[in-house]
């Protein structure tokens, strides 16, 4: 065994046959200490030999970084890097062949039973499953499933990982992750290759809960899993306060799936809180969850224009304050040239009361607000400096939103018109266009970060994105209610605890929304839900609100469209 193990390690372990032969030469005991001496020292060499993977050079190919580092940090068991399985083609067996196989079988079965015993549990050994480009062999994903993975296996990934330029994504499955291990595991995340963007972490409970570590401001990271992690109500206000705050907001995040967690009617709160000023989430999954209907109307509601509460116009206000001087330098061409007719009209038909009311509560607001605008100033600096490096974050879906001007609303204006871009700002995309985008940038592995320079400025000018409270407004009665997140594509809330109630809210929601989707179907801009899932829930599938809601999403759902598309097709065709 000694002999083994030596041999990868050869550099460190070298001196060992010169200790033994001196030590020989001394007395009889000093001989038997030798002899004793090599499983004695196998602890030891575990301390000492980190210092050689150090000075190891990656190649490159995992398998052999790996097998090497393993060896060198003192494994002499660990897992080996197979290429992912994939399922066997199917195979019709001919009648000559279904006969003698069987036979041949029955009578080798007593001679390699072994053989086949150990077979049967080659599947359960630990391994580590890679996806290979099929061109130049590279390692695009990595999967690791059932054996717990230590800190010091995490220590040897961030010494290979790096090396692998065409990484894409890590997928571990019940691996006994801990609090302490997922933050190693967070800190390796930004050493590897930019081409990084999915991570999925799946049956990995956490005492802490501590998930939403991976959604950080500075994380690249545009698809991530954690379904089936025990996740509860605390959980979700973590992840909720993790997509969107008032003064932070996740712009990377693309897609999210909580499936098969405990999240409750408080948890989805949180969620719908999150999703109020969130603009770059296009795709979430709460289904098998334990949503009733207080959380599903909550979810219902961030869809549709919602009210902003009082900290929330306090804080829009200041964004208008600081960039009003911004605004006027790059457009100098009056609010009042952008209105259309129909913005007129509908200010026209609330009437001059309420327009006078908004007008005092606008004055009084915008007077109070550079009191404190000093102190406002200094706690949330470094936001007020991301928002100005960026050039007021520039939305790709939406245009630059006009400067409010309260002193101007006597003349019937309640809404803030959009305004078409200039042209050195990144062009209106709709939808399916900013998908593409955020495609391209997980690609080029395009971290939003604003702070600082990027390779890709191009691709991160296209992302920026426009303040969700900076977005146009409509004001009812002295209150400002925002249009609602109509950037979420995808909404699953499969077998939760959903009844008549909740559908509901979600009815109202995409009435709205279909509406909506009419009148900008001449201009290009984010429409809203197309594909929601309300099956399973506690409510009878022939209910008349469900089969509504159905009707609504029909002709939304991209898929319905292109099968109807091949249908005409192959109809045109015949």
């Amino acid at each position: 065994m000694s002999g083994e193990t030596s041999a990868p390690g050869a550099s460190p372990r070298a001196p060992r046959p010169a200790t033994q032969k001196s030590s020989g030469t001394v007395t009889k005991k000093g001989d038997r200490g030798a002899k004793e001496k090599p499983a004695a020292v196998l602890p030891p060499v575990g301390e000492e030999e980190p210092k050689n993977p150090e000075e190891y050079q990656c190649t490159g190919v995992l398998e052999i970084d790996f097998a090497e580092l393993c060896t060198l940090s003192g494994y002499t068991d660990f897992p080996k890097v197979v290429p992912r399985p994939r399922p066997h083609p199917t195979f019709f067996p001919s009648a000559s062949m279904s006969e003698k196989p069987t036979q041949e079988d029955q009578r080798l079965s007593g001679s390699c039973s072994l053989n086949s015993v150990e077979s049967k549990y080659v599947f359960f050994r630990p391994t580590i499953q890679v996806e290979l480009d099929q061109e130049d062999k590279a390692v695009k994903e990595i999967y690791i499933r059932g054996w717990k993975v230590e800190e010091r296996i995490l220590g040897i990934f961030s010494k290979c990982l790096p090396s692998l330029s065409q990484l894409q994504a890590i997928n571990l499955w019940k691996v006994g992750l801990t609090d302490k291990t997922l933050t190693t595991f967070i800190a390796l995340l930004p050493l590897c290759s930019s081409t990084l963007r999915k991570v999925s972490l799946e049956g990995n409970p956490l005492p802490e809960q501590s998930y939403h570590k991976l959604m950080a401001l500075d994380s690249t990271i545009a698809h991530l899993s954690l379904r089936n992690n025990n996740i509860d109500d605390h959980g979700a206000q973590l992840l909720g306060q993790a997509l969107s705050t008032l003064h932070s907001c996740n712009r990377t995040l693309v897609s999210l799936n909580l499936g098969f967690n405990h999240i409750g009617d408080e948890g989805a709160g949180y969620l719908a809180d999150g999703l109020r000023l969130n603009r770059s989430l296009l795709w979430l999954s709460l289904a098998h969850n334990r949503i009733q209907d207080k959380g599903a109307l909550k979810l219902a509601e961030v869809l549709r224009p919602f009210e902003l509460t009082h900290t929330e116009v306090v804080e829009r206000r200041r964004l208008l304050l600081e960039k009003g001087p911004l605004e006027r330098m790059r457009s100098p061409s009056s609010s009042r040239h952008g209105e259309s007719k129909s913005d007129r009209e509908k200010s026209q038909a609330i009437g001059a009361s309420s327009v006078a009311l908004v007008d005092k509560a606008d004055k009084v607001q915008t007077m109070k607000t550079p009191k404190g605008l000093g102190k406002k100033k200094e706690k949330s600096g470094e936001v007020v400096k991301k928002d100005e490096k960026s050039g007021s974050a520039q939305s790709p879906v939406q245009g630059t939103p006009k400067k409010e001007d309260s002193t101007k609303a006597g003349k019937g204006k309640v809404t803030i018109p959009e305004q078409k871009p200039t042209k050195g700002k990144g062009p209106k995309t709709g939808s399916r266009e900013k998908r593409s985008i955020l495609l391209e940038s997980e690609h080029l592995g395009q971290s939003l970060d604003y702070s600082r320079p990027s390779k890709h400025q191009l691709v991160t000018e296209a992302m920026e994105m426009v303040n969700p409270l900076l977005e146009p407004v409509e004001h009812r009665d002295g209150k400002v209610f925002m249009p609602g997140n109509k950037v979420l594509l995808h909404l699953n809330l499969l077998r939760n605890r959903i009844t008549e109630v909740g559908l509901e809210g979600f009815l109202s929601t995409v009435q709205y929304q279909a509406q909506f989707s009419k009148a900008k179907s001449a201009s290009k801009g984010p429409v809203g839900l197309l594909w929601l899932s309300l099956a399973k829930n506690c409510f009878s599938p022939q209910c008349p609100t469900y089969i509504m809601i159905q009707e609504l999403m029909l002709p939304r759902d991209p898929i319905s469209k292109a099968k109807s598309r091949e249908e005409e097709a192959m109809a045109s065709s015949t």
